[in-house]
Parts: C-alpha cells; structure tokens; sequence
C-alpha cells in the first residue's frame, strides 16, 4: 500500500472532514430518506432516488477518507534539514521570465489548492522544488512550457 504523504494540518483537515461526513452528513441524508419515504410510492420518487444517490456519494467519500488516513504518514517538521525544501515547507520563488515573486507550500497531493498556492511534492513544480536550497534555479517541464525560477527563501 502506498503511503500518503501529509502535514499535520492536512491530517487535521481530512479527519475533520471525516468526522463531518460521518455525523452530520449522514444524519442530514438519513433524514432526507425518510422525508421522501414518507411522501408515498418510492419507484418513481425522484426525492428518494436523489436522497439514496447522496447517500452512495457520501459512504465512498467516508471509505475514501479512511483509507488515506490509515495509510497517512505524517511529515515531522521538527527533523527536517530546514535550509532545504521538503514537505511542509513554504518556498518563496522567483520567476526568471517574468520577475514575478511566488510563494508556494509543499504539500501533499491530498492537500493540494493551487488557487490558495498549495502545490502537490508530486507536481511538475513541487518534484523540481524538493531537496533545493536558497539560491538554486530550477527548471521545470510544464503542459505550458519550460518554467524557471530561483529560490529566494525557505520558510518553515
């Protein structure tokens, strides 16, 4: 089984999201069943096929959760050499076409937002980024092109 990859706070947000599916969700949904069961004939109640329908969509997202938790290993910050980046890391990234600075936090691919500047260590970008140090330039491979940048900072 592979190994899933998370921050602490990647855990924390997955098992909360769990946690919600778990209780909430499922209650939400077996009370909507029951509305539509009470509405009367089911073979052709739209409610109660829509309402059994969220039911199926919610238990495989309860089973998928559970399966990358239980195989979720979770990155300790505290050992980590933090002149290089690694999982966990902020890296703030100059763009040498454009002179744009970005900063991005490595993460892993169950945490990945790009459009909060999340980026997956299994991406185009966050694979070139792991192991550098501040002042390496990197090039990556992109759907767009070649990108290149230069690592001004690592935070942690």
């Amino acid at each position: 089984m592979e190994r899933v990859h998370l921050t602490q706070e990647g855990y924390e947000k997955l098992s909360e999201e769990l946690g919600f599916l778990k209780q909430k969700k499922r209650k939400e949904i077996s009370q909507s069943i029951e509305h539509a069961r009470s509405l009367g004939d089911l073979k052709e109640n739209a409610e109660y096929h829509a309402a059994k329908e969220a039911m199926a969509e919610n238990e495989r997202k309860i089973k998928e959760l559970e399966d990358k938790l239980s195989r979720a290993e979770i990155i300790d910050t505290k050992n980590i050499d933090t002149d290089k980046a690694y999982l966990g890391a902020k890296v703030k990234l100059k763009d040498l076409s454009s002179g744009e600075e970005i900063t991005y936090k490595l993460v892993g691919q169950d945490e990945a937002d790009p459009l909060a500047d999340l980026i997956s260590i299994s991406s185009p970008v966050g694979k070139s980024l792991l192991g550098c140090q501040k002042g390496e330039e990197i090039s990556v491979q992109a759907p767009v092109g070649t990108l290149k940048y230069k690592v001004i900072e690592i935070l942690w």
